[in-house]
Parts: C-alpha cells; sequence; structure tokens
C-alpha cells in the first residue's frame, strides 16, 4: 500500500512538472522531489497532511478512492488551491462517483482570509453527498487528517443530504482551534426510516443549524526518550467541545433542538518508547432530533454470522465488536483506554508492536418510540470490550482480536469475538 501510495504521488507530480516546465524525464522527477520536499517544509509530509500540491492546486488525497457497501467502490478528485494562485483566496471542493449506487457526489466552494496572523478563514460551500447515520464530527478534528478510514468499508445505513454552509475558522492561538458555521440542510432516507413528530412522520426534513466549536492543545513539557530523541508530551489533555443548535421555522426547517459534545484526549509518552492514552467523550441531544442526527459509539462489527465473514479492517477509536445500527443513543459517554508497548524487536527489519486496549460506553433513548422503521437497542447499561493489537507485523498490516463482555455478552461466543486485520502507515 505504502508503494501505491508513493507511486500515485510521483505519477500526479510528474505528468504536472512536465506540463509547466517541459524538461527531461529525469529533470522533472528531481522537480517533483524537489517540490514535494519544499511542501513538507511549509506544510508536512502529503501523507501526513492528506494534501499533495500539483501547481496551484492541493489535491485532498481523501477524496482518491473509499469504498462502503452503499456506494461500492467510490472514485474522485478534490482539493483546494494554495497561494500560487491566490494569497488570500482559496477556491476548492470534490466530486466522486460511487459505482455501486451510481451517482455523483460533489462539493463546491471558497474561502477568504481575513486575518494572517490567527489564520482565519471565511468559507462558503455547497455540498452533495451522503453520511452515515448517528455520526458525530467535531468541525475542529476535520483539519486533523487521516489517510485511511478503516470504518468506511463497513458502514451499512447512510443517509443523502445537500447543504449550503458558511463558517469561520481560525486558529486563536498555536494552541486553540475554533470553527463558528451556520448550514441548512434538505435531508432524505435511504432507509425505511421515520421520525415521528405531533403525529406526523418525516422521512425527508429540513434542517437550520449553527455550530460552535473548540479544540485547546495543552502542550507544556518535552522528554529525550530512550533512543536519544526529544518527545513531547501532553501534561494536560487536549480538549474539543462543541455546541449544535437547530433552528425551527428558518428556511422552512422543521425541528428545534440543541446538541453538545465533549471530548478529552490524553497521552501519555514515557522515555522507554511505550505509551498510554485515554480518550473520555460525552454526547447529549435535546429536543426533536432525528436518528440521522443522534449517535453511536463507532461500531465496526459486519452484520455477519460467522466470524470468518467478519473478518475486515480495525478501526483506530471504533468499538470492534458492537454491530453497525445495533445501539443509538441521544445521550452517550465513552471511555478508550489503550496502552502501546515498546515495539519488540524479533529481526533487523522487523519490530511489531502490540497493545493492549479497553473500550467501555453507556448512553439512553429519552423516547425510542419516535424513531420508526430502524430496530434498535439503546445503551441504557454499560457496554464493555476488552482488545489485543499486534500491529506492523509486515508492510503496516497486524491483527486485532476483542471480545465483548458484561451486560450486552451474547449468548454464542462466536458472536462476542471480533478477529480483524490492522494498518498503520508510517512515512
Amino acid at each position: 500500500m505504502r508503494k501505491i501510495l508513493y507511486l500515485l504521488s510521483l505519477l500526479i507530480g510528474l505528468s504536472a512538472f512536465a506540463q509547466q516546465n517541459n524538461e527531461t524525464k529525469n529533470d522533472s522527477v528531481s522537480g517533483i522531489k524537489k517540490t514535494i520536499s519544499e511542501f513538507s517544509e511549509k506544510k508536512g509530509h502529503p501523507f501526513t497532511t492528506g494534501y499533495l500540491p500539483v501547481g496551484f492546486f492541493d489535491i485532498d488525497l481523501k477524496s482518491l478512492f473509499k469504498y462502503n457497501v452503499h456506494e461500492g467502490l467510490r472514485l474522485g478528485i478534490g482539493g483546494v488551491t494554495n497561494e500560487k494562485l491566490f494569497e488570500n483566496y482559496k477556491l476548492g471542493g470534490y466530486i466522486a462517483y460511487g459505482f455501486k449506487d451510481e451517482t455523483y457526489k460533489y462539493s463546491l466552494g471558497g474561502s477568504v482570509l481575513l486575518n494572517k496572523e490567527k489564520k482565519a478563514w471565511v468559507s462558503l460551500y455547497y455540498t452533495d453527498d451522503i453520511k452515515e447515520i448517528g455520526t458525530y464530527d467535531f468541525l475542529t478534528d476535520a483539519r486533523f487528517y487521516s489517510l485511511f478510514e478503516p470504518r468506511l468499508l463497513n458502514i451499512t445505513q447512510f443517509y443523502k443530504y445537500t447543504q449550503w454552509q458558511a463558517n469561520i475558522q481560525s486558529e486563536l492561538s498555536p494552541k486553540i482551534l475554533t470553527e463558528l458555521r451556520v448550514q441548512h440542510s434538505d435531508v432524505s432516507n435511504f432507509e425505511d426510516y421515520y421520525f415521528i413528530k405531533d403525529g406526523k412522520g418525516y422521512q425527508t426534513y429540513q434542517l437550520a443549524e449553527a455550530v460552535l466549536s473548540f479544540r485547546i492543545k495543552l502542550q507544556t513539557d518535552s522528554i529525550v526518550n530512550d533512543d536519544g530523541k526529544k518527545v513531547a508530551t501532553d501534561v494536560l489533555p487536549k480538549v474539543s467541545a462543541q455546541i449544535t443548535k437547530g433552528f425551527k421555522g428558518i428556511a422552512g426547517s422543521d425541528f428545534d433542538y440543541a446538541k453538545f459534545g465533549l471530548k478529552f484526549d490524553y497521552e501519555i509518552e514515557r522515555k522507554n518508547l511505550s505509551n498510554t492514552s485515554f480518550l473520555l467523550q460525552g454526547v447529549l441531544a435535546t429536543g426533536d432530533v432525528p436518528l440521522t442526527h443522534l449517535y453511536h459509539a463507532f461500531p465496526n462489527q459486519p452484520t455477519k454470522e460467522k466470524l470468518s465473514k467478519r473478518f475486515s479492517v480495525a478501526g483506530v477509536q471504533s468499538f470492534e465488536t458492537m454491530y453497525f445500527g445495533e445501539f443509538y443513543s441521544d445521550k452517550l459517554a465513552m471511555l478508550q483506554i489503550k496502552h502501546t508497548f515498546r515495539r519488540f524487536k524479533l529481526a533487523k527489519n522487523w519490530k511489531p508492536e502490540m497493545v493492549v486496549i479497553s473500550r467501555h460506553a453507556i448512553g439512553d433513548m429519552s423516547d425510542p418510540a419516535r424513531h420508526f422503521g430502524i430496530p434498535f437497542n439503546t445503551l441504557d447499561h454499560p457496554y464493555n470490550e476488552a482488545g489485543l493489537e499486534l500491529n506492523k507485523i509486515a508492510l503496516g498490516f497486524g491483527l486485532s482480536f476483542a471480545y465483548r463482555y458484561g451486560y450486552y455478552n451474547l449468548p454464542s461466543f462466536e458472536d462476542n469475538v471480533s478477529f480483524k486485520f490492522t494498518f498503520n502507515l508510517k512515512i
């Protein structure tokens, strides 16, 4: 996979560089390496930031290809212009095609720089796409890139939406990110789902929302590990907070509600190259909120009977033994603890990594009867999962094992077990 990604980046860069310079093949390759090197020094490596520079356009690597149950293979292209075209303006978007649903999805918009020192940008975008039912995203988390999104392969429940959004995002300081967004969405369900309000069933609806999001990173110390490298440590956790308000009656919107999210992310780095991370997250929704915009606990267990047929790719922060569509909540708390041992050397270039994991969740649904057509359970008792990962066994691939225990333990042992592979790409 790493070789394929490198080859893809080189081919894209080679084509652009050849068109601009019309030089020999060897000079072009050198130019590509120089371009990527310069980009890496200024903005970070493309496989870290998620953007590959091609002239005045930074290609979003996440937009190139994906796979899920609804769309099948999804191919696309997207990105944003850079300072080589306009220093104080950006044009961006993407277009993608799903070969299973045979439908195009796209987004288009632009941004204007208000304050260079604070990196304050005002943006306006229009999007026509699909989204997973019950997912909840912190806006400021979108600034942190992940090349490979494992859960996308297994997701089964989506809804369609078109959306206008205007937002302002800024770095108030190197440690504080903030974003304010107003948006209007038209939602339609692929599933046979109806939200019941005042005796009326809504399968399509409009939502007008305002969202305020913060991310604070309190990095205050560093250590020198046993390999002699300086490593930053987080003495206090990174904190993400978000408030969403839905307004009824604005541009035809149907519901009035409020949603709150709070997340603590704390990682302890040690001199012996081991680390322990803690992720605590709580979300709450009040008012008239359809299931599409409520919460799940990031399940990642395919809904298939045999363990062998559930073999897929493990997520990073997902519950591996929780089945898709099994639980939904309007209030939810999750705790995940991971301890990563120092990589052990089996050969010169063979250094696997062992991780032990403990995940827990508890939630509730105030009125499940308002959600008609999609059967689900509520997490009104603790959900517990223990896991073990052996990562980086070969070519970035490893294995993941997890077991479901406690109140939601299922009668069949096989149904409580998750066995998957992991993939960790490190450039």
